[in-house]
């Protein structure tokens, strides 16, 4: 299937649902210099909606794919960000709560092209309010692909996202985790379709480095035969490498300009999990994945890639067999 007809297609054959339990206000900052103690004027600030689940629902509409989006807003931080994502996003389902929507911060110093991100932790979701919105995406998620991302509030449990995974493969979905620490050590064992953690990622929840992309695949590959589907690995200014049932691929990144590297990650999620719900090979999907974040890293912000973007890079990513 060519790019053209997936990018016209308006749905794709399976639904996609995408759970984002602690979105963002995301500010960005371009500052010529950070001087301690003394004040930093912005020559440029941006305000853009954010969360891991909000940026792949936002990928996913860039792409066209008709997908649905669960989210808790709180506070006067949240109606900012609900009005933001009305004209970004269809089919948001949103749980108020009390407290404030978390802002989180990005300041790029433009004299050293340096990144520096803060962000908060979240308010908390009160036990009726997150059961009520983890049954209603488990339910719409059906035999679909439910992608379960981002960090939690400190008051949820480290084993709801494998919680989670187990209700999804209960339906027949496909479930999809892009976390980190013990939320992704409990998630992998509970079996889902797909996780991407980038190196540091995989790094820390094996307990050592991973110096070069053997030693990448072939831990990859472990978790793979122990208990996930796919696994991709992100690697930065690298490329990624995904390891499936059938074989392990390693893609390098295109070398475009960076902006800033906020929301490549998600975009990458989007653009494999948009080739496996379309059938395509891990091969094709991620060259999806590389794609969508070579033309996320060249927007400032967390302004992701435009579609018109993606068919040129889409044919420029080289996926290489390692027979891991």
């Amino acid at each position: 299937m060519g790019y053209i007809e997936i990018m016209t297609q308006t749905s794709p054959p399976t639904r996609i649902t995408t759970l984002c339990l602690n979105p963002a206000l995301d500010v960005t900052y371009h500052v010529s210099k950070l001087i301690p103690e003394q004040k930093s004027r912005s020559d440029a600030a941006r305000h853009d909606p954010g969360g891991n689940g909000i940026n792949i629902g936002r990928a996913l509409k860039r792409m066209l794919i008709d997908a649905h989006t669960f989210c808790i807003v709180a506070g006067d931080v949240g109606q900012l960000l609900q009005h933001l994502l009305e004209q970004q996003l269809d089919n948001v389902y949103y749980e108020h709560v009390d407290g404030e929507t978390r802002i989180n911060s990005t300041i790029i110093e433009l004299d050293t092209q340096t990144q520096y991100q803060v962000t908060d932790a979240g308010t908390a979701i009160p036990q009726a309010q997150l059961h009520r919105v983890i049954d209603d995406f488990v339910k719409l998620t059906a035999q679909g692909f439910g992608i379960i991302t981002g960090s939690c509030q400190p008051n949820i449990p480290h084993d709801l996202y494998a919680t989670l995974v187990e209700r999804v493969n209960a339906l027949g979905g496909k479930a999809v985790v892009d976390t980190h620490g013990e939320a992704l050590k409990l998630a992998i064992a509970a079996k889902p379709f797909l996780i991407k953690p980038n190196r540091y990622e995989l790094e820390t929840i094996i307990g050592h480095e991973l110096p070069n992309i053997i030693d990448v695949a072939t831990e990859a590959r472990k978790i793979q035969q122990h208990s996930v589907s796919h696994v991709c690995v992100s690697l930065g200014d690298e490329g990624a490498i995904l390891v499936g049932p059938d074989n392990s691929y390693y893609a390098k990144a295109l070398d475009v300009p960076i902006n800033t590297t906020v929301g490549a990650g998600d975009s990458m999620v989007a653009g494999l999990v948009t080739g496996f719900s379309l059938g395509l090979t891990p091969e094709q999907a991620l060259r999806y994945g590389i794609a969508c974040g070579a033309g996320t890293v060249m927007h400032p912000g967390t302004e992701l890639f435009s579609g018109d973007e993606l068919a040129g890079f889409r044919q420029q990513v080289v996926v290489e067999t390692l027979d891991i």
